[in-house]
């Protein structure tokens, strides 16, 4: 169809801007004619005008990368005005009521190679549309406040057919899919291809009878049995522990071997890359079985908060996100242990969020603007807000979050709710004000806190005062912040050993407040911030004793290991920058724990790791040093070696108590032992010259002991002999082949880090389009912090090479792996050159996408 083009520029959207949609959508019928360059979209919508917006308005659709064919309203053709974002029908062109509007536009999945809207993948068709992919396919207000309900029809010669809700009617070569609940557009979803499904059922509390599938190419059917487990475990935690029961006849699940994202909720048809659902014992680690089970759970928990509950803009995405993630961060601790989640769960904040806090991309959890939103699905939306989420529980309590649950769920089920709505529940439930715990929404950054002791003996006992000190350091755009609520879990012990005051949540509400415990026999050891109770960076003094002491003493889990990393990286913080010896409490404190048989395995071996090289070069930065990442890499190794000599007569015998007889299982008590075993044997290598990991290697009966072997070799200079054997081994198998690409990267020495991402994108298997491929390679040399960060500078060169190849194929993810350069200003001054001149270099590319260059941007502007 002839239509007028009308030029459409990028641009900045706010929060402050937001207004309701002009039109209420009610009902949408789509028919898919599929085919792969030549799609036909056949859409009707029912509008009708928002009492919330009172007057006449012009229509305006979303669309990009389409075909108009047709365009009608009520059966009358009209001519809309078209642009590269979207098509305009004119007030005057709509009848004053309600109305329909019928298009007909044409795709083509096959060049879809951004992999948001309907692509292909290998043959089968699918689709991405959070957040705006669903403008792809089609004409629509593809915005998260607009919730229909779907009615499609897909015809296509593929003998498998699925979109949302429940299948209503099906033949030869066409199936008609009717979803009962609204939803906005980016939560549909569409499959079609030659699959294969692993069946199994559920009955809801109620007495729902519900199917249950993963769907999968022919050839995977065998690795589907742990994805259908976790996903019945979590309906069943879903309705124990927040009373949600599911509320379709069907849920599909569909792995994906092409997608950007690690899943998607898409209501009743998840949508998984095959990474993070497939799995058996002899291709995936036990961390891909933890990760398989979270990230199952994730998406199934999203039926509730984030489908029938979404959020009304973009700005509120935390609101689905982080609530989620506190969610599978719950299940995840009852199905394992909650001890060594936390922990994991903190590694991972202080990794990737906490990094993001301090540099040039740091944003609010709910952000005031953005130019592409893709941009935001960050550490802080989702890791940040679920830490958000976590405070809230530890303020109010167990009972009353429970109630405000309820009344969430009550009073917003079917609506696109706002962080207002959210807190108002809890200010319903509780009478609590919570204007000021609000500001961790609003306020980027990490807050700090110092601490001041004060002891005072007497008579009847002595008075133990901490006085605590926030500061909540300037970021882009916010260089002043007010005070907020900082819960801090902590209790005291005795220099016996023995816990006083057991774990007390005090509430700092002022930029500076004291807390005071009397009646204390003896100046207490202070255990602060257990269970890291707030996402805050703890700053106070502590001697090298006080810290052993913890590590031996404090009955908090989370603590415990604090206190041992703190101790570790003291004593690399010295090595590096000092050229200090190892510490002995260190190393006497790690020894006792090791060989501590009544300590969980998983816990003993999460102790053991040392701190990663970019945890020592935020740490180093922190306090005023220049991070070498040369020497912080060698401090490791030789702290490593260290320890391992410490440990050296009980590892061989720990290594062998930790060994797994008879058939695998991935539940934790497994597990954790594989890991201490793996972490005993890391160690054996620095001694051994890693005849004991080869050893493994050969005799290993699954992926987690053949992998992690073969990373230790690596790791230590050793293992090309066994890295030929897993590759001729696994070379036909593609999720196995990722690990095959990535550990020869990030175990590279650093001088040729740059040189083995050469090599390896020469590979014939090395596909940049496919994502998984991508950051196998990319991603792991980015991991490799001395490699990326050499002094020659090609670690920089080579990432920003391939980002500027990738953006005209995929600006999602070539704009999410550009973070790598965002730590640039902790560096000196030749490396922060080298990174600027790397962003300009892609800034200056032709054609760049707004993904790519808001990244690029705002790292370069910092």
């Amino acid at each position: 169809m002839s239509s007028p083009l009308i030029d459409a520029d990028p641009r900045t959207v706010y929060l402050v801007d937001y207004q309701p949609y002009p039109f209420v959508l009610d009902q949408v019928h789509l028919t898919f004619r599929l085919a792969p360059r030549a799609t036909r979209v056949l859409a009707r919508l029912s509008f009708a005008p928002n009492p919330l917006r009172p007057g006449r308005h012009d229509l305006r659709l979303n669309g990009e990368k389409l075909t108009l064919i047709s365009a009608l309203v009520d059966g009358r053709k009209v001519v809309p005005a078209v642009d590269p974002e979207g098509l305009t029908i004119a007030a005057g062109d709509l009848p004053p009521g309600g109305f329909v509007l019928e298009t007909e536009v044409e795709i083509s999945p096959e060049t879809n190679t951004a992999l948001e809207g309907l692509y292909m993948s290998k043959g089968m068709y699918c689709t991405q549309c959070e957040a705006e992919g669903f403008r792809k396919i089609t004409y629509y207000p593809d915005r998260p406040d607009v919730m229909a309900r779907f009615f499609v029809r897909l015809e296509g010669a593929m003998p498998v057919l699925l979109s949302n809700g429940n299948m209503v009617a099906q033949g030869e070569g066409w199936a008609e899919w009717d979803d009962p609940w609204p939803k906005p557009a980016y939560l549909f979803a569409l499959v079609a291809g030659d699959l294969v499904a692993h069946p199994d059922r559920f009955t809801t509390k109620s007495g729902r009878e519900v199917a249950l599938n993963i769907w999968v190419r022919p050839g995977d059917e065998t690795r589907c049995a742990w994805g259908m487990q976790a996903l019945k475990a979590s309906m069943t935690w879903d309705e124990d522990v927040y009373g949600r029961e599911y509320d379709l006849d069907i849920f599909n699940i569909v792995a994906v071997d092409d997608f950007n994202m690690g899943a998607m909720e898409n209501k009743g048809l998840n949508i998984f890359n095959s990474k993070v659902v497939l799995a058996s014992p002899d291709t995936a680690t036990d961390d891909d079985f933890a990760r398989i089970e979270a990230i199952i759970a994730h998406e199934y928990f999203h039926n509730w908060t984030g489908n029938r509950i979404t959020c009304r803009d973009w700005f509120q995405l935390c609101l689905k996100e982080g609530l989620t993630v506190f969610r599978d961060q719950q299940f995840s601790g009852d199905m394992r242990s909650h001890a060594v989640k936390r922990i994991e769960d903190v590694l991972m904040l202080r990794a990737r969020q906490f990094r993001e806090d301090q540099g040039p991309l740091a944003h609010a959890v709910r952000p005031e603007s953005f130019v592409e939103i893709n941009n935001f699905y960050t550490a802080t939306i989702y890791e940040k807000g679920a830490e958000i989420i976590g405070m809230l529980k530890r303020l109010v309590g167990d009972a009353d979050y429970a109630r405000a649950l309820d009344l969430y769920f009550t009073r917003h089920d079917g609506q696109a709710a706002t962080i207002e709505d959210w807190l108002k529940v809890f200010e319903d439930v509780t009478g609590r004000d919570l204007t000021q715990f609000k500001r961790w929404y609003s306020q980027a950054g990490t807050p700090r806190l110092g601490v001041h002791e004060a002891w005072a003996a007497g008579v009847g006992g002595g008075t133990y005062t901490l006085t605590f000190t926030q500061t909540n350091p300037p970021t882009p755009g916010q260089p002043d912040k007010e005070a907020k609520v900082i819960p801090i879990a902590v209790g005291l012990l005795n220099p016996n050993g023995d816990e006083v005051v057991p774990t007390t949540v005090l509430e700092m509400n002022k930029p500076v407040q004291s807390f005071q415990f009397t009646g204390l026999s003896a100046r207490p050891i202070p255990s602060i911030l257990r269970g890291f109770s707030a996402p805050v960076i703890l700053e106070r003094d502590v001697p090298q004793s006080e810290r052993a002491f913890l590590l031996a003493h404090d009955t908090d889990p989370f603590n415990r290991w604090e206190a041992g990393r703190a101790l570790a990286k003291d004593t690399l913080a010295r090595m590096v920058t000092k050229g200090a010896e190892p510490a002995a409490d260190l190393l006497e404190g790690m020894a006792r724990l090791a060989f501590d048989d009544s300590v969980d395995p998983a816990f003993r071996a999460l102790a053991l790791r040392l701190p990663s090289d970019d945890d020592m070069a935020a740490t180093l930065h922190s306090v005023g040093h220049v991070p070498d990442p040369l020497r912080i890499h060698a401090a490791k190794r030789d702290l490593g070696l260290a320890l391992a000599k410490r440990l050296a007569a009980g590892l061989p015998q720990l290594e062998a108590a930790c060994r797994t007889d008879g058939p695998f299982s991935p539940d934790a008590g497994p597990a954790g032992k594989r890991a201490l075993r793996l972490a005993a044997l890391s160690l054996l290598t620095r001694l051994d010259a890693g005849q004991a990991a080869k050893a493994a290697f050969a005799k290993a009966s699954n992926m987690t002991e053949s992998f992690g072997a073969l990373s230790i070799l690596l790791e230590n200079g050793y293992g090309e002999e066994e890295l030929a054997t897993f590759g001729s081994r696994w070379a036909q198998d593609r999720l196995v082949m990722d690990k095959w690409f990535a550990v020869q990267v990030s175990m590279a020495a650093p001088d040729q880090a740059a040189a083995t991402v050469d090599r390896l994108t020469r590979h014939p298997d090395f596909d940049m389009k496919n994502p998984n491929r991508f950051r196998a390679v990319l991603g792991a040399l980015s991991a490799n912090h001395a490699g990326f960060h050499h002094d020659s500078g090609a670690g920089y060169r080579v990432l920003a090479d391939w980002l500027i190849r990738l953006d005209p194929l995929n600006p999602q993810t070539a704009a999410r792996m550009s973070a790598a350069f965002e730590t640039w200003p902790r560096y000196d001054a030749d490396r922060q050159g080298m990174i600027r001149a790397a962003l300009a270099r892609i800034l200056a590319a032709p054609g760049l996408s707004r993904d790519l260059s808001e990244m690029a941007g705002r790292m370069r502007g910092a």
